[in-house]
């Protein structure tokens, strides 16, 4: 994952680095679903299995995946998410959302299921606050508490707000 001199500027850049390449987006859903061993995720991916346990490495040092053993000899693993993979999980449902939409020329293949009910759900990003759905024309960009002197530079130039009105 390569690193510029705006990372530290922008979370969004900042999760990508974390995230890595569509290999680990989709070891992520894999995981979402219940595959946690090695040999899963190879037949379930077909990848290679240098690039498969880079990957792996990559998500367990970035605190996504934690790897556990199950066997000592020899050494195996399995694994598995931790909260901040989990959290992640909503984020690879809207990804799935906007493919159905723009990257299924044949029509719908994958859909959401309840999985007790198996009725279709549509996920939508809705506000924590007030539970409307977003509408993202309305929206900008703004610092946070957190702003470094180098974001504070960047904000004000683009004349977008140093932080949110509560």
């Amino acid at each position: 994952m390569k690193k510029n001199d705006r990372t530290d500027l922008c979370s969004i850049a900042r999760a990508i680095d974390k995230i890595g390449d569509h290999w680990s987006l989709l070891i992520l859903r894999d995981l979402g679903q219940g595959l946690t061993y090695f040999d899963e995720f190879q037949k379930n991916l077909l990848i290679a299995p240098g690039v498969l346990s880079k990957r792996l490495s990559t998500l367990v040092s970035e605190g996504l995946v934690r790897k556990e053993l199950y066997q000592d000899n020899p050494p195996r693993a399995r694994y598995v998410l931790t909260k901040a993979g989990e959290d992640f999980l909503p984020v690879l449902a809207m990804i799935m959302v906007w493919g159905n939409e723009h990257s299924s020329p044949s029509g719908l293949d994958t859909q959401l299921v309840d999985k007790s009910t198996l009725k279709k759900i549509s996920p939508i990003v809705v506000d924590a606050k007030t539970k409307e759905p977003i509408e993202f024309s309305k929206l900008t960009f703004a610092g946070g508490p957190a702003n470094s002197a180098a974001k504070i530079k960047v904000l004000t130039e683009r004349n977008m707000p140093l932080a949110a009105v509560n």
